[in-house]
């Protein structure tokens, strides 16, 4: 029986790919036998990331995705390399944690420059170059040129104390995965969010501290937090034809932190 979540052949970029969740995805889509695209910030922890990896599949772009010109660049030395992209998962992120009378312009500005507006272009590059792809080869089963996945989170969906920046950006993020959902369905690409509860990243370690840690467990009907290798399998899920009808959705990976009908 053939694995429905297999992607070989396919070429996905996943940002924030040096650590934690988007490592954990990135080394799945390998593992499923995708090509992958690390894109990093940090040149450092991009290229110990790399190292550890299949030379021959993956291609490593150091770089910000909010700077205007990022995206198409980087979609170009993708295409370039394996010949088209087939994926994108908008999962770089960053916090700049304070009270909301307290946030100053360039802390509300960071977090939305690279949580909000940096998928917005990641993910207007990729399609681009989607749409491109499928007005050269329709008619075409749906669902088939590309999948999109931005990484959102709880935060999004019922706010987050000290984190009006991060909660804003995420909850932008539903709306941009519903409108790419509605406009590029009929070239055949899949638009989908995926949002997580508290998983063990350095991101998370506040909440996860000492100070906090019985307040955030408690949260969790499941007891525990996740590990990113356990979050990853949705996403390489939403990219892979198991999913081939699913599009504009807004899932939640929380331990059940977070549920809704």
């Amino acid at each position: 029986m053939q694995n429905p979540m297999e992607l070989t052949g396919r070429t996905i970029i996943v940002t924030g790919a040096g650590q934690g969740i988007g490592k954990a995805i990135t080394e799945l889509v390998l593992g499923l036998g995708g090509n992958a695209v690390l894109v990093e910030r940090n040149p450092e922890t991009l290229a110990a990331t790399a190292a550890a990896m299949d030379p021959e599949r993956i291609l490593a772009v150091q770089g910000n995705v909010a700077e205007e010109g990022f995206g198409e660049s980087c979609v170009a030395q993708a295409v370039s390399r394996f010949g088209a992209v087939h994926g994108l998962v908008n999962n770089a992120g960053i916090t700049r944690p304070a009270m909301f009378a307290k946030m100053t312009m360039q802390q509300w500005q960071a977090v939305i420059d690279v949580n909000l507006t940096g998928c917005y272009l990641m993910m207007q590059a990729v399609g681009r170059h989607m749409i491109e792809r499928a007005k050269e080869n329709m008619p075409q089963p749906i669902g088939t040129t590309g999948a999109v996945v931005n990484i959102a989170s709880t935060a999004g969906k019922r706010g987050s104390i000290g984190q009006v920046n991060y909660s804003a950006a995420k909850a932008g993020l539903f709306g941009m995965t519903m409108t790419g959902a509605r406009e590029w369905a009929r070239y055949g690409i899949r638009c989908n969010s995926v949002g997580f509860g508290t998983v063990v990243t350095p991101m998370t370690e506040t909440i996860r501290s000492e100070k906090f840690a019985a307040q955030t467990m408690a949260r969790i009907p499941l007891g525990r937090y996740a590990e990113p290798h356990e979050v990853a399998p949705l996403i390489c899920f939403l990219l892979s034809n198991g999913a081939v009808y699913i599009t504009g959705e807004n899932m939640t990976v929380s331990g059940g932190s977070h549920m809704q009908p």
